[in-house]
């Protein structure tokens, strides 16, 4: 009930009235990896940062196998400032979900911001095989090229990009 409740008031943007459902749902038991992510996704949406990154975690302790909570769990770490804790999250995500761009993009992004290049280079080579506007978009943002060796077209001036934005 209090699970229903809360999807209807994020459907409607009344994120305050979603997140006080389901902490009632929350306090139901048996506990549910589902209930704990919409919490995070919750939390997130209404910069509760740290509280986000708990009901993530404990969405995947209840079910590793819930990519979208690895998900969810990274990007509240990477809101953090904690990208080296953020690359296992999204590794476990792109491992459940290897043809999803999202995970590969956040993930060479924390690793140029790492300093890792070469592993950054290694993803956008991996997306250029099955989505080649997203790794264009990482050469564009990054100065990396995904062809190890070659170098990356030279970005355009600010507000000029030809490519528009894929992900946020």
């Amino acid at each position: 009930m209090w699970a229903t409740l809360a999807h209807w008031q994020a459907q409607d943007g009344l994120w305050d009235e979603a997140y006080r459902s389901l902490k009632l749902c929350l306090a139901q038991p048996p506990p549910l990896a589902s209930s704990w992510f919409n919490f995070g996704f919750v939390c997130e949406r209404l910069e509760r940062t740290a509280e986000a990154e708990h009901a993530f975690r404990r969405a995947v302790e209840l079910d590793p196998s819930l990519d979208r909570a690895w998900y969810g769990l990274a990007l509240s770490l990477i809101a953090q400032e904690r990208l080296a804790e953020a690359v296992p999250a999204l590794e476990a995500n792109t491992r459940l979900q290897p043809m999803s761009p999202h995970g590969w993009y956040q993930l060479a992004r924390v690793h140029t911001d790492l300093g890792a290049l070469d592993d950054a280079h290694r993803i956008i080579h991996r997306l250029h095989q099955f989505e080649p506007k997203i790794a264009a978009q990482l050469e564009h943002e990054t100065g990396l090229s995904g062809t190890l060796g070659r170098p990356a077209p030279l970005p355009q001036s600010a507000g000029q990009s030809d490519l528009p934005p894929v992900l946020p």
